[in-house]
């Protein structure tokens, strides 16, 4: 089970600017719908990239769906040279978007996200 809360608070813990996307933002709008992972579109600068990694490398983040014991290594080297991400770390699956189907990036998204607590 994902704990939002938990991957919510090390995100803005650590300053990473990410903008929260898929079954997560529906909820937070009023939907009803069930999500299991928690997706965001995230910012691609080096501060950010740095950020996200330092973030995330306590709660072991790991490729989703390929097989046990594949060689992974977290850090911004990785991120930088990948686009999407779909995670399973110890707090929960989390899969991290450089652009949104129909929506673009974070930079296009921005103007329209709505900033929650």
């Amino acid at each position: 089970m994902t704990d939002f809360e938990a991957l919510f608070a090390t995100l803005q813990r650590h300053d990473v600017a990410f903008i929260v996307v898929g079954g997560a933002a529906a909820i937070a709008h009023g939907s009803a719908r069930l999500t299991l992972d928690l997706d965001i579109v995230y910012e691609r600068s080096q501060t950010n990239l740095d950020r996200l990694v330092t973030a995330l490398v306590p709660y072991k983040p790991y490729l989703r769906g390929v097989p046990p014991g594949l060689p992974f290594l977290w850090d911004r080297q990785t991120l930088a040279r990948g686009l999407n991400f779909t995670l399973e770390t110890s707090l929960g699956n989390i899969d991290l978007l450089v652009e949104m189907a129909g929506g673009g990036g974070y930079q296009d998204l921005l103007p329209g996200a709505v900033e929650l607590d």
